[in-house]
């Protein structure tokens, strides 16, 4: 169990939280849900996130600024669809970017890319 990629997934929104653990548990990861960075910057030093998928606004702190302070593969989510955010998101250098709502078959190959794997 220890070889399977921890999948961490920061959204404020519970039952989004609760949809994104069952893709990436159905895909076989292993998966940490946290509704803020705050608790995600918290857990990080003891927890081995292969890949985060992030919600770019957050309460407190944003996905952007939740980046700057880790050093793990992101996938980039959003419901605001702005160019402000679209040219930010392109520009952050995340392994994916996805707008809500997306399938999750979408999600899953954003992952897989960000670990550097390939859909099966």
């Amino acid at each position: 169990m220890n070889d399977v990629p921890v999948i961490a997934i920061v959204d404020d929104d519970p039952s989004l939280r609760r949809s994104l653990l069952r893709i990436v548990h159905s895909a076989g990861y292993r998966g940490e849900a946290f509704a803020d960075g705050r608790e995600l910057l918290d857990w990080l030093p003891s927890g081995r996130a292969a890949c985060v998928v992030l919600d770019v606004h957050l309460p407190g702190m944003s996905g952007f600024d939740i980046q700057e302070r880790i050093d793990v593969p992101i996938v980039f989510i959003t419901a605001h669809d702005d160019v402000a955010t679209r040219v930010r998101m392109e520009r952050s250098g995340a392994a994916g970017l996805l707008h809500k709502p997306f399938e999750a078959t979408t999600l899953l190959e954003a992952i897989r890319r960000s670990l550097g794997t390939t859909p099966t």
